[in-house]
């Protein structure tokens, strides 16, 4: 899977960035290899969070799309 994050630099040094496809998922780094190490686990932390189960009547479903 691909996913856009926006890299800004910081104003006390480093970087930081946000994933806008996932509001809430963002991190930080000295370096730009330190910030991808750690938004790449940012992004897996946040993809992987459990929802709640989904109860459905006669007429729903759910389907399960792998991107």
């Amino acid at each position: 899977m691909k996913i856009k994050a926006v890299v800004h630099e910081a104003e006390e040094g480093g970087f930081w960035a946000e994933v806008p496809a996932i509001p809430g998922c963002a991190s930080q780094g000295e370096t730009l290899d330190e910030l991808l190490a750690n938004l790449r686990e940012a992004i897996e932390g946040c993809l992987s969070v459990d929802v709640a189960p989904v109860t459905t009547s006669d007429k729903q479903r759910i389907f399960e799309i792998a991107v």
